[in-house]
């Protein structure tokens, strides 16, 4: 009998995930200008994670570039139901992407999401105190 780790479901054949590539900071665009004055976009935090990087394929690159859409990065991160394609997503060295698609994953333990970043034409300021 193989090795198994603590609280694996015992009967599924569903490929372990780490997370080991790094920590993506998830952000909702809000308005943070003070009552009255006029709308100043900027990040207010929601979660971070810790993220898998996943190849970008061929196929997905090109359908974006046929939407005039620059995808950059595909990460795999935890299962969390507060991302969606509004967000901000600001990795641990400071870049910044606008999350483009979130597609929940099968057959991977624990439950995972894949999140597809693109190019950011305009960039936020990050607030201090949520900096990773």
């Amino acid at each position: 009998m193989p090795w198994e780790t603590p609280f694996r479901p015992r009967t599924d054949n569903r490929v372990t995930q780490n997370f080991c590539d790094g920590v993506v900071t998830v952000y909702a665009v809000t308005d943070t200008a003070r009552p009255g004055y006029q709308p100043k976009p900027g990040l207010t935090k929601k979660v971070s994670l810790r993220y898998e990087e996943q190849r970008l394929g061929i196929q997905r690159y090109y359908d974006a570039m046929q939407n005039q859409i620059q995808v950059e990065r595909v990460l795999r991160v935890p299962r969390h139901g507060n991302i969606n394609n509004q967000d901000v997503a600001v990795t641990e060295d400071g870049r910044q992407y606008q999350i483009d698609l979130v597609q929940s994953t099968v057959d991977v333990y624990p439950p995972a999401l894949d999140i597809t970043l693109t190019k950011i034409e305009q960039e936020y300021e990050v607030p201090e105190d949520d900096m990773v």
